[in-house]
């Protein structure tokens, strides 16, 4: 009976162990996961972001950029790095993205007569002589038909299907080469404050006075209203035209699609006119720089007038220089000063002669570490071009850093030394001081930054001595500098120079245009990597494709590597196409780019060559408003190659 009776104290002890084990063990396994997971973790790199953009710029997973199409490497004034991350970053678009035209005019373009500054009614008819005069209010069918209508009877609009267009009275655009088209507004209304007279005297007065206080506030209506892509900065006070109630205003401007913050320049004529209570009004305007009466007359330098070489003197032409560029190349001063600084002076390593986004990666990587190490980079300003870019098809050494990227805004942005001064200033504190520079020499690019942190010698002096690729620059920032070293990309932008002709191409389609990027040249010649390019590339393809994103008789441009100018006639029976060559006259012999880069030459001539043409095609396709690309929306061939996608 008393084993009976404790039978349940048994079986409730028993359990009791049970639990007590099951909890033990759970404890216990608890403990090991929690360890396992705490030596095994990593935490969020935190320089993830800095190797995003990065990424955002390159976009190339080989260290050396061997990019065969020629691409350009973006520079800081294309990506805001306050907004990207992993997860932002720039994807291609599909082709069958929406429609990007709807609230965009889309009037036909024909080669209209000049400006000949006669001040004409806001309700003249649709079918006055000159082909581009606009009226308000008017708007083509959305289906409007591929053949280019009779610029006599057409009346411009939005040729965007579904939707009327909200800013219609937007003209349409010349092409390059041919006289500025006299764009026919009504409704830019200002009252005249100035004139203090009754209703009926503006008719009185006969002629429209530049100096009018509601003049300049009608034209910048006029613009803000026009230009939807570009920031107006400043005006100048309006000053007379060629004809009566012709008004020419200068004014300062940025492109809201670059990051760079710079200031460009243009200056338009204005016909202006009476409304109702004596109210001003543009009736007209012309395009592209075509108010010279505001230009400003700039003083003709020393500098453009001669460029001195081996004590002769070289006659540059007419100064067109932009009083705005500063890239001249900073004096060190005392030697005090020199001793008192610290320096990162790289030799010269396998980079040299390189294709150019090769010596960008390379470069900003020496950059970084100067930044990180608090020191000052003694930088050589002479280029290799590689003959990747080179008419001649050989490398050619002594191209000057400025033809390429802004130098102004480089000093400015970090600390660096040109390469020449420095020496020089280094040789001359050797002669005048019996206390010798120290300067430590670092044989490898295995010695880190990190090592070199509390190095205290006045020079660090990194030698590049080993064969490729151990002599590369960019092996520095590899494995664990990475972490350290963050290339400052925002340091780096284009020449202003060349931006100045990205500028003036934009412009002179009133910013108002689609842009294809074709790819051509050596990919699609290799049938073998890129089996369906050259077919998809060609004229007829690229038409077929087009027609379904980018309505008829838009201002096309095209940047493309294809040699042959006529390759793309095809699509000018549709679209007002434009190509980089249309605008030769922009650094042609008489032009400002050509007399600046004479200038930094040393009185020779600069060549405009392949990479400055990849730089501005890129520029100016960025500021489209509508990109197609070759990639990703005209083949679906990979863009590296088969089966790299």
């Amino acid at each position: 009976m008393k084993d009976i009776n404790s039978s349940p104290d048994l079986i409730g002890q028993n359990a009791i162990k049970v639990i007590s084990n099951v909890g033990f063990s759970v404890f216990v396994f608890s403990v090991l996961t929690f360890t396992v997971i705490a030596v095994t973790y990593q935490p969020p790199d935190p320089w993830e972001s800095s190797r995003a953009l990065t990424r955002v710029f390159t976009e190339v997973s080989n260290a050396s950029f061997q990019m065969d199409d020629n691409s350009v490497v973006k520079t800081g004034e294309d990506v805001d790095p306050v907004t990207v991350n992993p997860s932002l970053s720039p994807a291609p678009a599909p082709l069958t993205r929406p429609d990007p035209f709807i609230g965009v005019a889309d009037a036909p373009v024909a080669r209209p007569d000049p400006f000949v500054g006669v001040a004409l009614p806001a309700d003249a008819p649709a079918t006055r002589p000159d082909p581009l005069v606009e009226k308000l209010g008017t708007s083509s069918p959305a289906d409007a038909p591929v053949a280019r209508p009779d610029p006599s009877t057409e009346k411009p609009g939005n040729a965007s299907v579904g939707r009327p267009d909200p800013r219609s009275e937007k003209p349409g655009d010349a092409p390059a080469g041919q006289p500025d088209p006299l764009i026919e507004k009504s409704g830019e209304n200002v009252t005249n404050q100035s004139l203090g007279m009754a209703s009926g005297g503006c008719e009185e007065t006969g002629s429209v006075s530049c100096s009018a206080r509601g003049v300049l506030i009608a034209i910048k209506k006029f613009n803000a209203k026009r230009f939807k892509s570009i920031v107006f900065l400043e005006y100048q006070a309006p000053v007379n035209g060629s004809n009566p109630n012709e008004c020419d205003v200068s004014w300062r401007f940025r492109n809201k699609k670059e990051k760079s913050w710079r200031k460009y320049r243009d200056f338009r004529r204005f016909r202006l006119g009476f409304g109702e209570n004596c109210t001003y009004k543009v009736v007209g305007a012309k395009g592209w720089h075509s108010g010279i009466n505001a230009k400003r007359l700039k003083s003709q330098s020393q500098s453009q007038i001669n460029a001195t070489k081996k004590g002769e003197k070289t006659k540059i032409g007419t100064s067109f220089h932009d009083k705005e560029i500063n890239d001249t190349i900073p004096v060190m001063g005392s030697s005090s000063g020199f001793r008192n600084r610290k320096y990162l002076y790289y030799s010269r390593g396998g980079d040299y002669c390189k294709n150019m986004n090769h010596y960008i990666w390379s470069l900003l990587c020496a950059l970084g570490e100067a930044r990180y190490l608090n020191r000052t980079f003694v930088m050589d300003l002479r280029i290799c071009l590689s003959s990747n870019y080179t008419s001649s098809d050989q490398d050619e050494d002594g191209k000057d850093f400025r033809f390429y990227f802004d130098f102004e805004h480089l000093k400015e942005s970090a600390s660096i030394v040109e390469e020449h001064e420095f020496l020089k200033n280094w040789k001359k504190f050797e002669k005048n001081h019996k206390k010798k520079i120290l300067v430590r020499k670092v044989k490898t690019h295995r010695v880190t930054p990190m090592q070199l942190r509390s190095d205290t010698s006045t020079i660090i002096w990194r030698r590049f001595d080993k064969p490729e690729p151990e002599n590369y620059w960019y092996r520095v920032c590899e494995n664990q500098a990475a972490n350290y070293i963050t290339r400052p990309w925002q340091s780096l932008w284009k020449s202003r120079r060349l931006m100045n002709i990205v500028s003036e191409i934009s412009g002179k389609m009133d910013w108002d245009f689609d842009a294809i990027h074709v790819i051509r040249g050596e990919k699609a010649q290799n049938k073998a990597m890129w089996p369906h390019l050259d077919a998809d590339t060609s004229p007829e393809s690229i038409l077929t494709k087009l027609q379904g994103v980018i309505q008829p008789w838009r201002n096309l441009y095209i940047a493309t590597n294809e040699p042959f100018y006529n390759y793309f006639d095809r699509l000018r029976s549709h679209y007002n196409v434009h190509l980089l060559d249309d605008y030769k006259e922009l650094w042609g012999d008489k032009s400002e780019w050509y007399n600046e880069t004479m200038v930094l030459n040393g009185g020779r001539a600069v060549v405009f060559d392949r990479y400055m043409r990849a730089e501005v095609d890129t520029e100016v396709l960025y500021r489209a408003k509508t990109r197609v690309e070759t990639f990703y929306d005209l083949t679906k061939d990979c863009k590296d190659g088969v089966n790299s996608c």
